[in-house]
């Protein structure tokens, strides 16, 4: 057993001074005295303890990509995350032809299988050409049945999400066909109108991708995807904080709007932890200048470079939020949009015992993934 004493617990809620008991990979409840020191103790000083973070929407990271499904490239992406707090990571995929999603998506069902990953996430290649970001034009197409299910046999089980327009033709069918297969459907990368971003939550879709980004504006006539995301009680929405894709006024009248549906994501690219120069977001060049990712023609943002430790100390430090709601963000909210938080996504006995330590100024100091130390 491990005892965590003398550590702030950020809880649903409240932060609580107290220690913390891990037996077998799982949060257990307090001990009995009478068992004696725990062999484990560790003295965390009066540091704070968050759940392991959740990123439902990363594609890279330390150089390498999820595009290419190598397990090598899994791995380096997946370990860098977690060093930075991130226990639970999703490995997003930008459009690709057929080929190349059918390669990547049959090399991650293993990375998958191995728990390095906690799923495979589509992001394309159904989306709206005018709203396509930093995805190839010419590699999107309209929403297509035997492609899709030809990707969720190869992913064994492990294709999580798919983000796709709702507008486009067939998109309904392709949300009804994805919750029937157990894929959870966001919507994404659209020129929709509200109605018809209503019309995709109301056939089964649940996330809208990182909100106001690629997606048609907030107007006071016509409030888009944005309106309809944050009005449906049933939508959870991701939000790139870091200070470039949404400003952190606007990050606050989005928590304002949906205080317990915020996902924080990275949406990190292969650039995160590497520094400025020039990278690749599947066939898109990217160019990175001052940790700002741009398409290097264009000027589109191409994902970010940041990790979720960044994301979530922003949401305390710039966005001003309190730590539970931002560690909500973080944590259990991503986790309960992917069907995951009866297993993570807070500090509960019988949980999986994934967490943070974070020092006063919000740094990580240790990490813990199923009750072992990174």
């Amino acid at each position: 057993m491990t005892l965590l004493t003398n550590a702030r617990l950020v809880l649903p809620g409240e932060v609580r001074t107290g220690s913390l008991n891990v037996r077998d990979g799982r949060i257990v409840a307090d001990s009995d005295p009478a068992d004696g020191p725990a062999p484990g103790e560790v003295d965390l000083g009066g540091r704070y303890v968050v759940p392991g973070f959740v990123d439902m929407h990363v594609h890279g990271a330390a150089g390498a990509s999820y595009q290419s499904g190598t397990p090598e490239d899994a791995r380096r992406v997946a370990e860098f995350h977690r060093a930075h707090g991130t226990t639970t990571t999703m490995a997003s995929l930008v459009t690709g032809d057929a080929a190349e999603l059918r390669r990547a998506v049959a090399g991650l069902a293993e990375a998958a299988q191995d728990g390095l990953i906690a799923g495979v996430h589509l992001e394309g290649p159904y989306i709206a050409p005018s709203r396509c970001g930093a995805h190839d034009p010419a590699l999107l197409r309209d929403p297509d049945p035997g492609e899709f299910r030809e990707l969720v046999k190869l992913g064994r089980g492990h294709v999580r999400m798919i983000t796709l327009a709702p507008e486009l033709p067939g998109a309904l069918d392709l949300v009804r066909e994805a919750a029937a297969e157990g894929v959870l459907a966001a919507l994404g990368h659209t020129d929709a109108t509200s109605a018809v971003t209503r019309a995709g939550f109301d056939a089964g879709a649940r996330v809208a991708t990182h909100l106001f980004n690629a997606m048609r504006p907030l107007h006071h006539r016509e409030g888009g995807p944005v309106a309809a995301a944050l009005n449906d009680a049933r939508v959870t929405v991701e939000l790139v904080n870091d200070g470039i894709h949404v400003a952190p006024d606007v990050a606050r009248l989005v928590f304002a709007a949906a205080p317990d549906r915020v996902a924080l994501i990275t949406d990190a690219m292969a650039a995160t932890g590497m520094g400025d120069g020039e990278y690749m977001l599947g066939v898109m060049r990217v160019r990175v200048s001052d940790g700002r990712a741009t398409l290097a023609e264009g000027g589109s943002i191409a994902g970010s470079t940041i990790t979720m430790a960044d994301a979530f100390r922003r949401a305390v430090t710039d966005v001003g939020l309190p730590i539970t709601v931002a560690a909500r963000a973080a944590s259990l909210t991503p986790a309960r949009a992917l069907g995951l938080d009866a297993e993570i996504g807070s500090l509960e006995p019988g949980k999986a015992a994934d967490l943070v330590v974070l020092d006063e100024d919000l740094s990580v100091w240790r990490v813990m993934k199923g009750g072992h130390w990174q």
